[in-house]
Order: C-alpha cells, then sequence, then structure tokens
C-alpha cells in the first residue's frame, strides 16, 4: 500500500520530477500499460484529463493496479467531476482556468489544487487564498518564459506549472526558470505512440523528459 501524502509532499514530490504528463484516455483497457509505462519511464505521475469519456474508469483501473503511480485528475471544470475524481483515487485536481468553486471545495477538503492561471488577475486569486503553486496555460499562447519572467516580480512566491505548448524542445527554457516547479504536457506521451500501443516508446518519451530536467531540477535543489 502506497503511503498517502500531504499536499505539501505532493507538491515537493511533483518539484523533484519536474514533469507532469498529461494524458487522454483513448480507452479504458490503455490506463493501466500507459501508467506502467510512465513508471518504468521514471516519471510516474499522470494528470489524467476529462477530455475523455474514459476518464474516471480509466483513474480507477490506475489506482487500483498501478498504485505508484501518482494520480491527478486535468480538466476539470466543476466540482461533480472534482469530487468524482478523488472518489476514483485521485489526490489532486489540474483546472484549466480559475473555477472559484472548484477551487474553494478543494481547500475546504484538503485535496491539492492547481488552478488555471493566465493572467495576474488569477494569480492573485489564488494567493489569496494561500496558494503558492498553480497551472499556468495556456502557457505559449500567454507569452511562455516572458510572461513567466515578468511574473516573478509581483508574485515572488508563486510557482507555476505552464502547459500549453511546452515540448521537449522549449522544456529547457521553461524548467530552468525560479518560478517554474515542474512542466506540464502530452511529449511524454507521443500521439502516435500511444494510438499504437507501444508503451516502450512512451516509456522512453518519459526518460528523454526525466533527462532532460533531472540535471536542473537537482541543480535548483541544491
Amino acid at each position: 500500500m502506497v503511503e498517502q501524502k500531504t499536499n505539501d509532499e505532493l507538491l515537493t514530490y511533483l518539484s523533484h520530477l519536474g514533469v507532469v504528463p498529461l494524458v487522454t484516455l483513448q480507452s479504458v483497457e490503455e490506463a493501466v500499460p500507459l501508467a506502467e509505462a510512465l513508471e518504468q519511464g521514471g516519471v510516474p505521475v499522470a494528470e489524467v484529463t476529462f477530455r475523455s469519456p474514459y476518464a474516471i474508469e480509466g483513474m480507477v483501473a490506475i489506482h487500483e493496479r498501478v498504485p505508484g503511480v501518482t494520480l491527478v485528475a486535468g480538466t476539470v471544470h466543476d466540482v461533480e467531476q472534482a469530487k468524482a475524481a478523488v472518489d476514483a483515487g485521485c489526490v489532486g485536481l489540474v483546472t484549466p482556468s480559475f473555477d472559484e468553486d472548484v477551487v474553494d471545495w478543494a481547500i475546504a477538503n484538503d485535496v491539492l489544487v492547481l488552478p488555471g492561471t493566465a493572467v495576474p488577475s488569477d494569480v492573485e486569486k489564488a494567493y489569496d487564498r494561500g496558494l503558492r503553486h498553480v497551472k499556468f496555460f495556456p502557457a505559449e499562447a500567454y507569452g511562455g518564459v516572458r510572461t513567466l519572467k515578468a511574473l516573478a516580480g509581483p508574485f515572488a512566491e508563486m510557482r507555476f506549472l505552464p502547459t500549453g505548448g511546452v515540448s521537449l524542445a522549449n522544456a529547457e527554457s521553461y524548467i530552468s526558470l525560479p518560478n517554474v516547479f515542474a512542466i506540464g504536457g502530452s511529449f511524454p506521451v507521443p500521439s502516435s505512440a500511444q494510438k499504437a500501443g507501444d508503451w516502450e516508446t512512451v516509456a522512453q518519451a518519459c526518460r528523454n523528459a526525466r533527462a532532460l530536467v533531472e540535471p536542473i531540477i537537482a541543480a535548483k535543489e541544491g
């Protein structure tokens, strides 16, 4: 049985990994082998999104059969989805925008939440609620590295998870920023490999991502 981490421990763990794979399931059957590939590739975390009708069943399967993978729910739009995700075994929630109902429910129920932020007013809402870790989405469309550097001034305590347009090609520029604690995206799960059920290629993509971020994370951790 995997010991349950506190929210602070989860954030420390995600910061140490530096990569949060975005997973949109194409079937329930692929949930377990895909999660196993993430684990074998050294990135044992899955942000399973509600962009798929198989999300909840997939979450349950991963929770029950691949307990070494930290499971969070992505693209959470409302409290009902948040509750369903937690019931399915998710230990965290990631939202595409700053949804006050979801964020407040998560805080009240001591569930890790990384709300989507894109502009300073979103970040301020998170800050006012005591959150210091948020998602930055869509990262590239909203100025990417330049915007994150600009946000570091007025929001020195905030740490970001940029997603949206983040890839292996630009990952280094993001993860090197002091106010970025991890990067997210689908690049650790190449769509062609997922469609083909080529789990070794997925595992290798995860290894490539970890190889890139690991020395940078190690330097940050001192």
